[in-house]
């Protein structure tokens, strides 16, 4: 398999692909018989307005028949509904929705909806009103909390650490620090969780058997690091390095090898470790652990990835083998950008193809193919359907929402949650100021206090102006030469320094352009069951295989 950087300047012209008739999908699934249809508004380009079209779905899933608490399931197409989950609703759409409608506010200045914060709010707190102080859930819409998942702990301190940091909600606080004292006296790194103590009170503990602990409780290393963070309670870092050493120990080994039999089927649960541990290494300044998480970025998550970023939202052997998650991308793509921030510019250029390769062709921004289901109870998860979805993420493959054998796609609410908090990650790091100045790391058009940048992909070339004196430094493409390009609008030498173009000194409030062509590429992605052909426009898709079938991001080659 060709390493990440390979794959960036690599020209493939040709490979076979495996081909299902579109007549065979129409008897199996009831789509249209040959017909490839191309999706409208497909965004490669503009992050912000992804962040805000994501944040609208997330201010729209309310279950009124539920009082209020969001709905997690998913479906459209032929038959569309949100429902209720068993597993999920209370315990875990909320905490996700919060971190990143919160975030978008304090990143974007964004501006939430009246009332949207207060009811997501109350079904997080809901969540934490049962026999033990974790996130629990219902068997039933208005039963009681009698089931904890242990895969829901990350989202409910996500839920407590959003309110902490960006309410200073007194009541999350002291809900968080006492759920963290509970985890420390009920659970150990050797033999898991009490289970007797939960039988004892009535609480069904629900574990995944195929990897447990990294499809459990690890995966709350990255909110225990941002509660710390927020509020600099002690025992929170403390209980993200006891989680943390069980998982550098035992699963992201010095190699960084992937094995199924130990992180389990459950691929967000890998990548979402994986980007826990990245910010934790981060925070504490670990060398040593951003070294382990880039040997497992670079090795072992090929295994369960592609290279624009697209991961298998399951990793059995019997599943769908085109059927992603974009959870998943939005790990990978955090990674990516800690990496980056970490001294490794290369890492920028893989976060820019992955944003503008397939996390922001996926949203769901065309709506016309969804089908306003017949509603004669007057249910809530049947009233308007398609609008509500708008701006959703969800399960797709890298050529659109419809993998070659499944029939109506699903967009699950917990994933816009996900993917929009990696979105704000992604827009805070187009551009950073620090002690060597200027810093462009993505190539998006932005505007700040400090810089404007105009991006070559939806402008014809690249413009910059600075808006204080600063050095300036541009990360430039692995696909492109420094004798490619020409500089316009200062007298500057061209001196590379860790992949970035310096200009030591910039005018201000003047535009410095950056001329160079976008290159047109072919690439191949390597899959389960076939080669998938993509053609590129820098680091833009403008063309993909996708095998006949429906609801298309690009142009079929």
């Amino acid at each position: 398999m060709k390493s990440r950087r390979e794959f960036i300047s690599a020209t493939v012209l040709g490979c076979g692909s495996f081909f299902i008739s579109p007549n065979i999908l129409n008897a199996k699934f009831g789509m249209s018989p040959n017909v490839v249809s191309k999706l409208n508004d497909v965004n490669t380009t503009n992050i912000k307005g992804a962040i805000e079209m994501g944040c609208g779905t997330m201010s729209n899933v309310f279950n009124a028949d539920d009082d209020n608490i969001p709905f997690f399931q998913s479906k459209v197409g032929i038959n569309s509904f949100l429902g209720f989950s068993k597993s999920h609703s209370e315990s875990h759409v909320p905490g996700r929705h919060l971190n990143a409608l919160l975030k978008a506010e304090d990143y974007l200045g964004y501006k939430v909806e009246e009332g949207v914060i207060e009811k997501h709010s109350k079904a997080a707190f809901f969540s934490y009103s049962g026999a033990v102080p974790l996130p629990l859930n219902r068997e039933v819409i208005d039963g009681d909390l009698v089931r904890f998942l242990p895969h829901n702990t990350r989202e409910g301190f996500y839920a407590l650490y959003a309110l902490a940091k960006y309410r200073n909600s007194k009541k999350a606080m002291s809900i968080a620090e006492e759920s963290i004292e509970f985890i420390f006296n009920h659970w150990n790194p050797v033999d898991g969780w009490d289970k007797g103590y939960f039988s004892d009170v009535g609480v069904k503990l629900i574990e995944n058997e195929s990897g447990p602990f990294i499809i459990g409780i690890a995966r709350a290393i990255g909110p225990l690091v941002k509660y710390y963070q927020a509020t600099g309670y002690a025992r929170a870092l403390e209980l993200a390095i006891v989680l943390k050493d069980k998982a550098v120990q035992e699963y992201f080994t010095p190699d960084g090898s992937y094995d199924i039999n130990k992180f389990g089927t459950h691929t967000h649960s890998t990548t979402s470790v994986m980007s826990s541990l990245a910010q934790l290494g981060e925070l504490t300044s670990d060398s040593s652990l951003i070294s382990r998480v880039k040997a497992f970025f670079d090795y072992g998550l090929k295994d369960i990835s592609d290279e624009l970023g697209w991961s298998i939202e399951n990793a059995k052997a019997s599943a769908n083998p085109d059927r992603g998650e974009a959870n998943n991308t939005g790990d990978i793509l955090e990674t990516a950008l800690i990496l980056g921030h970490s001294g490794y510019p290369f890492y920028f250029h893989i976060a820019e193809v992955i944003l503008r390769g397939h996390l922001l062709p996926s949203q769901l921004r065309d709506i016309s193919f969804i089908k306003e289901p017949s509603n004669p109870s007057g249910e809530d998860g049947r009233r308007n359907v398609a609008l509500r979805h708008k701006g959703a993420f969800g399960f797709p493959a890298p050529y659109g929402h419809r993998p070659v054998g499944i029939g109506d796609p699903s967009f699950n609410m917990d994933i816009v949650g996900g993917v929009v908090s990696s979105l704000c990650e992604a827009y805070s790091k187009i551009y950073t100021f620090d002690i060597l100045g200027h810093k462009v790391n993505l190539l998006f058009d932005y505007e700040s206090d400090g810089i404007i940048i105009e991006s070559p992909y939806t402008k014809g070339n690249l413009r910059i102006k600075v808006k204080r004196q600063a050095p300036l430094f541009i990360r430039i493409p692995e696909w492109l030469s420094l004798s490619s390009l020409s500089i316009k609008g200062v007298e500057s030498e061209k001196n590379m320094q860790n992949g970035y173009l310096f200009i030591s000194t910039p005018p201000v409030d003047q535009f410095i352009s950056i001329d160079f062509t976008l290159p047109l590429r072919e690439i191949q992605l390597s899959h389960r069951t076939r080669k998938i052909r993509a053609k590129l426009r820098g680091d833009e898709i403008i063309g993909m295989e996708n095998f006949g079938t429906e609801l298309t991001f690009f142009d079929p080659l």
